[in-house]
C-alpha cells in the first residue's frame, strides 16, 4: 500500500509519477468524492508544467491544458453516470497527450484497453492510501518504475 499523509506528499508521488509519463498515456484515477483525485490532477498538471489554473471540469466534463513536453487532457466524467452518449473520448485517448480521467467507471465502454488505474482511499482528512493498477505492458512498466521510486521514497509500507 502506498500511504500518502500530507498535502506535499501527494505532491511530490504526482512528481514521480510525471516522471514516467509519455505522450498518449492515459491515468484513470477511482475514489469516493473527496478522495483527492482533483488535487492529485492539479499536481499532476503542475509537473507537466500547466501554468493555468486546473479545477475540476465536473460541468465542462473535459478541460485541456498546454504543458511544457505535452498536452494535458482532464476529464470528469461524474455527470455522466447514465449517460451513454459519446463525447469524441477517441479523439482525446489518441492524442498526444496525457489524459487523465476522474470517475471512468462512467465511461467504462470508452476506454481504451491499456491504461493505469489509481485507487485513492481517504484513510482521515489528510492521509489517503493509494493503489496502483496497470493494464498493458506499457503500464506494467510504468506501474514498476513508479513503485520502485515510490519505495525509495518511503511511501510504501
Amino acid at each position: 500500500m502506498i500511504k500518502i499523509n500530507t498535502i506535499d506528499q501527494m505532491n511530490r508521488f504526482a512528481g514521480i509519477l510525471v516522471a514516467f509519463v509519455e505522450p498518449g498515456d492515459l491515468i484513470l484515477l477511482e475514489g469516493n468524492l473527496g478522495a483527492g483525485k482533483t488535487t492529485l490532477s492539479q499536481f499532476i498538471g503542475k509537473h507537466l508544467g500547466v501554468k493555468r489554473t486546473i479545477n475540476s471540469p465536473t460541468f465542462n466534463i473535459i478541460k485541456s491544458y498546454k504543458g511544457t513536453n505535452m498536452k494535458f487532457h482532464h476529464m470528469d466524467c461524474y455527470r455522466l453516470e447514465d449517460a451513454e452518449e459519446d463525447l469524441g473520448f477517441d479523439e482525446y485517448f489518441n492524442d498526444r497527450a496525457l489524459t487523465v480521467v476522474e470517475w471512468s467507471e462512467f465511461i467504462t465502454d470508452f476506454l481504451p484497453e491499456d491504461f493505469l488505474r489509481i485507487n485513492i482511499e481517504a484513510l482521515d482528512a489528510t492521509s489517503r492510501a493509494i493503489s496502483i493498477e496497470a493494464n498493458g505492458k506499457r503500464y506494467d512498466k510504468m506501474k514498476e518504475e513508479v513503485e520502485r521510486e515510490l519505495l525509495a521514497a518511503g511511501y510504501i509500507e
